[in-house]
This record gives C-alpha cells, sequence and structure tokens, in this order.
C-alpha cells in the first residue's frame, strides 16, 4: 500500500472549507487501486486549523497513473493561474510506504 499525506494549515475559521474541497467527489474516486480518502481536521491552536488530506493506494504504480492520468493534469492546468487563497498559511505532501496493518477489532464491523 502507498499513501500521499496532504497536511494545509489554514487561518482560523477556514479548515472546514478546504476539508469540504478534499471531501468533494472527483475523478480520483474512479481510479483504479484507489483504496480510499480520509479527510481529517484539527483546530489544534488559536493561529491555526489544519486539514490532512490521505489517500490511500494499492501502490505507488497505482498513485503514479493517477498523476498521469488526463483527469489529473487538466485539473491543474485549469487552476495553474490561479493564486491560492489568502488563508492558506502552508501546505506540505509527504508519501508512505506501508510495511505492516494490523487490525484492530472493530474492522470487521
Amino acid at each position: 500500500m502507498f499513501i500521499q499525506l496532504r497536511t494545509i494549515v489554514v487561518e482560523p475559521g477556514h479548515a472546514e472549507q478546504v476539508a469540504e474541497r478534499f471531501s468533494s467527489a472527483g475523478a480520483i474516486d474512479e481510479m483504479p487501486g484507489l483504496v480510499d480518502r480520509t479527510v481529517m481536521v484539527s483546530r489544534k491552536n488559536k493561529e491555526s486549523e489544519e486539514v490532512i488530506a490521505m489517500i490511500r493506494w494499492e501502490s505507488e504504480e497505482a498513485w503514479k497513473n493517477w498523476e498521469k492520468s488526463p483527469a489529473h493534469i487538466a485539473g491543474h492546468r485549469e487552476k495553474r493561474n490561479d493564486a491560492p487563497p489568502s488563508y492558506i498559511l502552508s501546505t506540505t505532501v509527504k508519501m508512505y510506504d506501508v510495511k505492516k496493518v494490523i487490525a484492530g477489532s472493530a474492522a470487521g464491523v
């Protein structure tokens, strides 16, 4: 399994709209190899809020197929000249190879 974590730090009051953007249905949902998408919000302090989008793929190859897909490329082309919203303080992206998944007792529910 291969995981992409995108962390977006925003000014207070904007986490929900960023979370909604990453929660909307899109072409990614039809990509072979997509396991799931999880969107999380943390309001850890008064200065900022954090949105994490976790996208799980069956493999790094499945993720690469998404990255080079016409739908993904077209989406970036459409936004190429758009400035990021002023309420976004920072964005980071990290990739992980999953070495082991240990299911909990609720996994079969």
